[in-house]
């Protein structure tokens, strides 16, 4: 079976995109992690599958390079991208995805995703935090990010006893900056590094707005900027939007 794909970025997190319209796509664990091998497949963070629905623009399925299915805030994005290029939109779209029915829409040359409220914020500890933005994210505050092993130190984080109840968590590693905070993140599902985690940078940004930053929160990561959107009020997080490009990067086909 021949596969038509097109291959999509956002921030550096990288995506391969179907149009499963038809909903012909062998949806399999082995072949999502062969496709998204970087030496034997197309090489990508993750899968995406663009199918019709009902009643919304589209229904978007995610999963992870191993084949695990997640919320992804960059995925959605490019999703979006995707669908507008196959004309199923214009600049504004409803549509569901891991977690429910979301927004998200293209305004001032950024595709802007909006994300459910946000009330789990927990304190670990001076420099640790957890929050669930759809997917869920442990924050170590860092004085500096560059001479850190971050596969080594993500990687104790992720396979905690304290998270494996729930499938382990994401690592992001932050670093406040006067104008912006700066973040590596080590993605559960991907079991690696990333150059950008879009429901990371968020959980970045609401932690950055509990520490006084103002919205929107600039947050840089390795493959570029994103902009956190929010609203603050009794201990929730409301009107989460976030901001970044997504682009097209080559298409083509695959024998599977």
């Amino acid at each position: 079976m021949k596969l038509y794909f097109h291959k999509y970025q956002g921030t550096g997190n990288d995506f391969i995109l179907i149009d499963d319209q038809t909903l012909e796509f062998p949806v399999s664990a082995a072949l999502i992690e062969r496709l998204c091998d970087r030496k034997f497949g197309i090489g990508a963070d993750g899968l995406i599958l663009i199918q019709d629905h009902e009643e919304l623009d589209y229904k978007m399925i995610y999963f992870n390079s191993d084949g695990s299915q997640s919320l992804c805030g960059n995925g959605s994005r490019c999703g979006f991208t995707f669908a507008r290029d196959l004309n199923l939109v214009d600049k504004k779209a409803t549509f569901e995805t891991t977690d429910g029915v979301h927004q998200i829409k293209l305004e001032k040359g950024l595709i802007h995703f909006q994300l459910f409220d946000v009330s789990n914020s927990k304190k670990l500890s001076e420099k640790e935090w957890y929050l669930n933005t759809g997917s869920p994210h442990h924050i170590v505050l860092s004085e500096s990010l560059n001479e850190l092993d971050l596969r080594q130190a993500g990687r104790q984080i992720r396979y905690a006893k304290s998270y494996s109840g729930q499938n382990g968590t994401n690592v992001n590693f932050a670093q406040l900056l006067p104008d912006r905070v700066k973040i590596r993140t080590y993605e559960r599902g991907v079991e690696d590094e990333t150059l950008s985690c879009g429901t990371g940078a968020t959980a970045v940004g609401l932690l950055a707005g509990n520490l006084g930053y103002k919205s929107p929160v600039i947050v840089e990561t390795k493959g570029g900027e994103l902009k956190i959107f929010f609203e603050k009020g009794n201990d929730k997080f409301t009107n989460i939007w976030l901001a970044g490009p997504a682009e097209k990067v080559f298409s083509g086909s695959i024998t599977i």
